[in-house]
């Protein structure tokens, strides 16, 4: 068998595990945010200051700052403290979470976590704003078969997509303690965000009123400068036949990412709520906004040689406002294979876990949630206004339609969702979702669980411009 032949591939050779390459040891924590070398870094992570077991317990600021994210320009950004992206919160399922906010930005904020079931309160809501100068502790405890890769953010009430182009994201990173795949593969994360710069270095907000603002209104703000844990276009090194495990967090306001690397395949384990029960080969990954994937890449190529993670075209737009180059392949960053010797083989299992099925038969609740130009269930957002109520421990279905020319991604708080259909077609595979894209004129049906958490849950599309446009309702669980 070739270098270059697919992960799965040799799964099906061998009949159960997989023979994949991986590196000796695992990979050292990298270092600042902004090297002198195009190697791409990952974010550093949040330090633990509690003594007590199983309890995490971080500090996290966002505040003004200047930082260079175009080489030799200089940007005045919002940061969680100090970095974009945002240190990363590492933690483990069972752990208590302890987050000790303080917003020293000019304007209220709050800290959404998202993908993640915890209670009410600690959801950063556009119902609990904070202001500029205030505090708040967020605390939430992980259940049980949590492990996955999520992102924090802001969440205020109209503001959300001018406060993440500003800088304000970051990653989550939830461990099983019993994780199918070897410790042994080179980690890497990978947060996916794009911007707009003025010649100068600033961040380009356009007049809303302005033909440019008013397209902005309309696909949300995609810009032409894409980021890769706020860097444009680093190299991730990789050894012939390693194999490396990617955690990809897409934080754009409005870019739906289809990646791709020319002449090879991936191996996807996960989606937003972690591991997949089985591995699955893919040609290409499509990832709208919000959504996470794992992915295992292996180096295929030989020694020396260099290759490109693409994202490729993919049409979410209404034809009038498509961007011109909407066709046109993008490169993400280069992937350069070392001129180390080939990386020995590790044993990847065929099962990676379980996922119990949700009971479509005790579902007491069928919805329908409609998807229009900037409405939901023809509404628009309403602070006050309740527009669908649950009670706490139901099982329900929902079935989302999109009745518009353009791609919705759509994402529920509070809870995660198995999703059933799309357009009447069974899913295959069962996974853990907490937003799903539904493409135009299209249709998804999933169902979902209230439990544990009562209060106020926001449902909305995950294109920002579009939720802080009201593109959002309320969902009470009671």
């Amino acid at each position: 068998m070739t270098p270059s032949a697919t992960l799965l591939t040799v799964l099906a050779l061998l009949g159960s595990p997989a023979m994949l390459a991986a590196p000796d040891a695992r990979e050292l924590p990298e270092g600042p945010s902004r090297p002198d070398s195009d190697i791409l870094l990952s974010p550093p992570s949040l330090a633990n200051i509690s003594r007590v077991p199983r309890t995490v317990e971080v500090k996290l600021t966002a505040a003004e700052t200047k930082l260079s994210i175009l080489p030799g320009k200089i940007s005045d950004v919002f940061a969680y403290n100090g970095k974009l992206p945002g240190p990363t919160l590492e933690v483990r399922e069972g752990d208590r979470v302890i987050v000790h906010f303080t917003n020293d930005l000019p304007v209220e904020t709050t800290v959404h976590w998202h993908g993640m079931h915890l209670p009410y309160e600690s959801d950063g809501s556009p119902f609990h704003p904070i202001p500029p100068g205030g505090k708040r502790v967020y605390t939430f405890t992980l259940r049980p078969g949590s492990a996955g890769t999520y992102w924090y953010h802001p969440h205020p009430d109209h503001k959300t997509g001018y406060q993440i182009a500003k800088g304000l994201y970051g990653a989550i990173i939830v461990r099983a303690p019993d994780d199918p795949l070897p410790a042994t593969l080179t980690e890497k994360l990978l947060i996916l965000s794009d911007n707009r710069f003025q010649p100068d270095g600033a961040l380009d907000f356009p007049d809303p009123h302005s033909s440019e603002g008013l397209t902005d209104r309309e696909n949300g703000r995609e810009c032409a400068v894409i980021l890769v844990n706020g860097r444009v276009m680093p190299t991730i090194d990789i050894r012939p036949g390693e194999v490396q495990r990617w955690r990809v967090i897409n934080a754009s306001a409005a870019r739906i990412f289809r990646l791709a690397i020319p002449g090879q395949t991936f191996v996807q384990v996960g989606t937003d709520g972690g591991l997949f029960e089985k591995p699955v080969e893919m040609n290409e990954i499509l990832i709208s906004n919000s959504e996470r994937v794992e992915l295992l890449v292996r180096g295929s190529g030989k020694p020396g040689e260099t290759t490109v993670l693409q994202t490729l075209p993919y049409d979410r737009y209404v034809p009038q406002t498509r961007p011109v180059d909407w066709n046109k392949p993008r490169d993400v960053l280069k992937l350069r294979y070392t001129t180390q010797p080939p990386a020995p083989p590790v044993v990847i299992p065929a099962m990676l876990r379980s996922i119990p099925a949700i009971d479509t038969t005790k579902a007491t609740v069928r919805r329908n949630i409609t998807l229009s130009a900037g409405l939901i269930n023809g509404k628009t957002m309403d602070m006050s206004r309740v527009d669908v109520t649950a009670k706490l421990g139901a099982t329900e279905i929902w079935e989302v339609e999109n009745i518009v020319g353009m791609d919705h991604p759509f994402h529920l708080h509070g809870f995660q969702f198995q999703l059933l259909d799309r357009n009447g077609v069974p899913e295959k595979d069962r996974r853990w979702k907490d937003s799903i894209n539904v493409p135009k004129h299209e249709t998804a049906r999933f169902v979902v669980r209230f439990d544990n958490h009562p209060g106020l849950w926001m449902l909305h599309c995950h294109i920002l411009d579009h939720e802080d446009h009201g593109m959002m309702a309320i969902l009470e669980v009671k």
